[in-house]
């Protein structure tokens, strides 16, 4: 394998498939994440009640929770590719018709959560088939780079997106969405153009033994169990993002645009970071690295919970963003590596289902804490909480705790993978 100061053989530019997936999911990103703000906006403005930006987020949710096995499954039965782009085109359609309605103030509350509920549909069904045509695209060698240059685009997103959408609604929601709508349609292109390879699906009857093979396949590979219950617990526990607002006023004493910097502080840590693994390639000791930067989440989330003065805050927010992306992108790249083709599908489902609980959970239970404890304590927990499940993990998955490589050749679909020590 070529060093990174030498051009890699296996360029992610040589890989055209690639460049259009990601474009794609760049277009998209920005499209959602502008999209997220108008809606909020929107509906608040109309509404005047807070219940309805909770009403935003569940009926976004619920699709995610109750629909992710059945999607999983859908993706492993037909080509994801073909499911990707059905899904995006009702989100496009969605989203035009919040721009229409909007533009000619025919739109309420009640219509706004309808759409947005469809566009958790449709995302509910997209997420395993996208998340299983990334290997697909790229040689195994190089997937953890692919999949940080494709992290990297959603955190781009995450940054810039909300501004972006923020200065074009004083212009009006409609213009928010309308803007939004074509992103989405840009990214519809570049996908029904993509040249996506993928064995023949072999389909077999919806029942509940397939439905849930995903959950099986897990519970039987002790490294794939082991990265996505890591991955649920410590977000569960390291949710200090969710807190940000009391930090902001209460202990820092700074104002809107102190919270804004903490807000933007983990995505730029995790854009650079993103940026930096998709030039080097881990190729030694992932089980190891994976560990030591959940346990450094662990300890940024110590210094910010201990923090008083604001650029130390920055500062510890910025490292939580970057080891949050180191420890993403093992994970990320190891489920998909280990889990065979005809498989992806349902083992991305129940990854969503850890994900998606464990972000809710996660704000949940630090508003909790925060409620008994009060902010610092909360966050304080959370991250010796971290550092106690890094520890704990290691003892109960060992073979993960001595993983050398991300690529591992199984002998055939469906058996264990080995620990290369």
């Amino acid at each position: 394998m070529p060093s990174p100061t030498t051009p890699p053989a296996d360029s992610l530019l040589q890989h055209r498939a690639f460049v259009a997936f990601w474009l794609a999911r760049i277009a998209s990103s920005f499209g959602f994440q502008m999209l997220s703000v108008a809606v909020g906006w929107q509906i608040y403005s109309i509404t005047g009640r807070a219940l309805d930006l909770g009403l935003i987020g569940l009926v976004q949710f619920i699709p995610s929770l109750l629909l992710a096995l059945p999607a999983g499954h859908v993706a492993d039965q037909f080509e994801r590719r073909r499911i990707v782009l059905f899904g995006q085109i009702v989100e496009w359609i969605a989203i035009a018709l919040l721009a229409g309605l909007s533009l000619r103030h025919g739109i309420h509350e009640v219509g706004i959560l309808a759409l947005v509920f469809a566009i958790g549909v449709a995302k509910a069904f997209e997420f395993p088939a996208l998340q299983s045509m990334l290997p697909a695209l790229v040689p195994a060698q190089i997937l953890p780079r692919a999949m940080a240059v494709n992290a990297s685009a959603g955190q781009a997103a995450m940054i810039m997106g909300p501004a972006l959408g923020g200065l074009l609604y004083v212009a009006g929601p409609g213009v928010v969405y309308a803007v939004a709508a074509a992103l989405y349609l840009v990214s519809v292109i570049l996908l029904s153009r993509l040249r996506h390879e993928q064995a023949p699906p072999r389909r077999e009857p919806a029942t509940l033994k397939t439905v849930f093979a995903g959950v099986h396949f897990i519970r039987h590979r002790p490294d794939v169990l082991g990265v996505i219950s890591l991955d649920l617990f410590a977000v569960l526990l390291g949710g200090a993002t969710a807190l940000l607002p009391i930090f902001a006023r209460d202990i820092l004493h700074t104002g809107p645009w102190g919270l804004g910097l903490l807000r933007a502080a983990p995505a730029v840590g995790a854009l650079l970071m993103s940026l930096w693994l998709a030039r080097h390639n881990m190729q030694r000791r992932v089980g190891p690295i994976m560990f030591a930067s959940v346990a450094g989440f662990g300890v940024a989330t110590l210094v910010f919970a201990l923090s008083t003065t604001l650029w130390l805050s920055l500062a510890a927010l910025f490292a939580l963003g970057a080891f949050d992306m180191v420890s993403m992108v093992i994970r990320g790249a190891l489920v998909q590596l280990d889990t065979p083709d005809d498989m992806r599908g349902r083992v991305s489902a129940v990854n969503a289902i850890f994900i998606n609980t464990s972000n809710q959970l996660g704000e949940f239970e630090s508003g909790m804490l925060a409620a008994w404890l009060g902010a610092v304590g909360a966050t304080v927990i959370g991250g010796v909480g971290t550092l106690l499940v890094v520890g704990l993990w290691m003892a109960m998955f060992p073979g993960l705790r001595r993983r050398q490589q991300l690529h591992v050749e199984a002998s055939g679909p469906g058996e264990p993978v080995p620990d290369i020590l």
